[in-house]
């Protein structure tokens, strides 16, 4: 068989996201560089009786804005976040979908459990009034390839077109594999990310029943807190993000504005429980030296980590222990840092808000804090960039995803230095 070139080199040249700190990238980028959290109690409903009250809500978004007034019904909010967040993505790459280039030009977005809040809401319907209550939109609302099926239609993008679904590597996952579709020749460009909204009562029962949420109700903004010894569980958050990937030719040629490169992706499996991680943290380990070896570098190349860091006992343990095992002495040196201190678990979405998150990194040089980081478990003693942003020359960082059924994805960005 003939060995396929996947030497094209791949660039991104627009990126959003929506979060619990704001409905675009500005707002929510200067929310994380300024260590603010997005955390607080749940308002979607009634929380008495759960153990769980707070959520990482995204607060005042209008569909509207992105979507027409006739459309927004037939979609859950997962769909209406990731079309919202691919339409400003687009307009800040200035890549110009035509007749000439729309089937070189895909999406890949995906949910890592879509369209819960729709599922609930049309169960209780049909209980309550018998199934001539369904709306015809009902499974097209819920379907997790919808969005990048809405977003295809919104846009007229006509390549590769369909949705990773991997739990929390959701988001990573999608933009690793858009990436390589580009690097080995069946498109030009993607519109990639993650997408979730699933703050609902199912959801937060069921992760409660896992007794994998945090409680510290009575003060909302501290209860996501990587790395801290007083951590108790990861906070539920929602929201999407977007890049826009592209053949560096292409853009280059078009006068694009080039914000990082995307130089690696790495992928592997804990084969080890269903929600646990591997003690061992092989699976991290893997992922991460996996996505270093495809971009060709090796692990004293890297500057910055953007960590998974859930707040959750194991996790944070385990990918501390992971850093350790991969960059041996370089790890005391490396500034880690995460996001989801501030904004909470975005699920399916955080990949894609990180992998902007770490994009924006790379770019300015900013690298956002982990707050809360108050008193540092013995175990994870590295540098998490605490409670204040900092700045530095970073030329390469990772961004790394890990989730239920120990499924691990890391991406490598570089600095653009044209």
């Amino acid at each position: 068989m003939e060995k396929i070139d996947c030497n094209r080199r791949v660039v991104i040249t627009g990126y959003s996201m929506i979060t619990a700190l704001g409905n675009d990238a500005e707002t929510s980028w200067n929310g994380m560089v300024n260590g603010e959290s997005g955390v607080g109690l749940i308002t979607r409903f009634d929380t008495e009786g759960y153990a769980t009250k707070i959520a990482g809500e995204v607060k005042g978004f209008d569909p509207e804005k992105f979507i027409e007034k006739k459309e927004i019904k037939k979609m859950d909010q997962f769909i209406h976040y990731a079309l919202a967040c691919s339409k400003m993505a687009l307009d800040m790459s200035g890549l110009e979908i035509t007749d000439a280039n729309a089937h070189r030009v895909g999406v890949w977005i995906g949910a890592g459990i879509g369209g819960l809040m729709t599922i609930e809401k049309y169960h209780t319907m049909l209980l309550e009034g018998g199934p001539k209550k369904i709306s015809p939109f009902f499974i097209p609302m819920l379907l997790i390839n919808l969005a990048p099926g809405q977003v295809s239609i919104m846009t007229g993008a006509k390549g590769p077109n369909a949705s990773t679904v991997s739990a929390c590597s959701t988001g990573t996952n999608s933009i690793g594999d858009a990436y390589k579709i580009i690097a080995r020749g069946d498109a030009d460009a993607m519109i990639a990310g993650g997408a979730e909204s699933t703050v609902s009562p199912l959801c937060i029962s069921g992760f409660n029943a896992m007794k994998a949420l945090s409680t510290r109700n009575d003060e909302p903004a501290k209860a996501s807190r990587p790395f801290d010894k007083n951590r108790d569980g990861f906070v539920v958050s929602e929201g999407a993000g977007i890049v826009i990937l592209e053949e560096m030719n292409s853009a280059v040629k078009r006068g694009a504005k080039i914000y990082a490169e995307i130089v690696g992706y790495g992928v592997s499996s804990d084969a080890y429980h269903l929600s646990t991680p591997d003690p061992e943290a092989t699976g991290a380990y893997y992922s991460m030296k996996n996505a270093i070896d495809d971009g060709g570098l090796t692990p004293d190349d890297i500057d910055y980590v953007n960590a998974h860091g859930t707040s959750t006992y194991y996790n944070d343990l385990n990918e501390t222990k992971a850093i350790k095992q991969l960059f041996k002495e370089k790890a005391q040196k490396l500034k880690i840092s995460s996001v989801k201190s501030m904004i909470g678990h975005a699920l399916g979405a955080a990949g894609g808000i990180e992998a902007v998150a770490t994009v924006l990194t790379v770019y300015t040089g900013i690298m956002p804090p982990t707050i809360n980081l108050e008193e540092p478990d013995p175990e994870c003693d590295l540098d998490y960039v605490p409670n204040t942003a900092q700045k530095g020359s970073i030329k390469y960082a990772i961004s790394n995803s890990f989730g239920f059924g120990g499924t691990n994805a890391t991406l490598v960005f570089k600095k653009w230095e044209g």
